[in-house]
């Protein structure tokens, strides 16, 4: 085969923006925020079994506001990653491949995910005697 008749691979110029291009970059960047943030829980397991002094400066970090803002992304990680992989189980059986549901389907999952990290930091912050 002639090399100038081989088709070219699509790029995402060649591409229309759908929102579920949004979705499945999101959720490969929660995967590696999560393995990231798994690295912080392994810190704080760690400085748990090796003293006051070491988990004092775990928790120093995490009450602070950046500490607080990067528990949150954690949070907003975890629950999207956990929705739309729930969404990618129902494409796995079959269903939803419709673009209008697989479409509604993203919304639902993002949504989802959002209102399960505000309810989780709530009943967090409820628990442990407000802010």
């Amino acid at each position: 085969m002639d090399r100038s008749n081989r088709p070219l691979s699509p790029h995402l110029q060649v591409y229309r923006f759908q929102w579920n291009m949004t979705m499945s970059m999101l959720h490969r960047f929660t995967g590696v925020a999560l393995a990231i943030g798994t690295l912080l829980l392994a810190w704080w397991l760690i400085a748990a079994a090796a003293g006051p002094e070491a988990y004092a400066v775990v928790q120093g970090f995490a009450f602070s506001m950046f500490g607080r803002l990067v528990l949150l992304g954690f949070t907003f990680a975890l629950f999207y990653h956990l929705c739309n992989g729930v969404r990618h189980l129902l494409w796995d059986i079959g269903l939803g491949f419709e673009p209008s549901v697989a479409a509604a389907w993203g919304w639902i999952a993002f949504a989802a995910s959002i209102v399960m990290t505000v309810l989780a930091w709530l009943l967090g912050y409820a628990l442990r005697g407000g802010l």
